[in-house]
């Protein structure tokens, strides 16, 4: 998927902007403190595949 799609997202929980981050295949939510996994190009929006962030990643 290309980074202009990635951009169209939000989080499905805070409805709020998301980053993404290439190296890591994840789509940052800073205000739910989640990163969803992006598995073979797809986003998977779902909370329980998530994982939490530490404090220092929402720091970052």
């Amino acid at each position: 998927m290309e980074q202009k799609y990635f951009n169209l997202l939000v989080c499905p929980i805070t409805k709020k902007p998301l980053k993404y981050h290439e190296d890591k295949q994840e789509l940052w939510s800073l205000s739910a403190k989640l990163a969803f996994p992006i598995r073979d190009g797809i986003p998977i929006m779902l909370e329980n595949e998530a994982r939490q962030l530490t404090n220092l990643e929402v720091k970052s």
